[in-house]
């Protein structure tokens, strides 16, 4: 299971990459591989506010649908259009091409787990 070490985690198996205030969101590879072949991928409306901790879109596989939700409070800046007609990304690549958005964060910078902390949630 691949865990990037300069990532930050939720226990919903949500990774972000924080930058500058901006938080690049996608699910875990852990996710991806639960989840089987992702066959439909719901877009995150741009411009959309979002609150932490609350489904924002959903992810459909094979096996069934998932609800994705935000891992920090704020604003979707940019969304993964790709994904509309490219939904095999989230399997193919979770951590690079099969992001799903970003959202500008309101406020502080929220708590999220490291890699290690992430790893013990799987492995518990």
């Amino acid at each position: 299971m691949l865990i990037p070490q300069d990532l930050l985690y939720t226990p919903q198996h949500e990774w972000v990459r924080l930058s500058n205030g901006v938080a690049r969101v996608g699910i875990t590879d852990y996710a991806q591989d639960a989840l089987g072949d992702v066959v439909f991928v719901g877009v995150p409306t741009l411009g959309a506010t979002v609150t932490a901790d609350e489904s924002f879109t959903e992810v459909e596989s094979t096996k069934s649908v998932s609800d994705i939700y935000a891992p920090v409070a704020g604003t979707i800046t940019a969304v993964n259009e790709a994904l509309a007609t490219q939904p095999e990304l989230l399997n193919k690549d979770p951590y690079g091409a099969g992001w799903i958005c970003e959202i500008t964060l309101e406020g502080a910078a929220p708590t999220l787990m490291d890699a290690q902390a992430y790893e013990q949630l799987l492995a518990g």
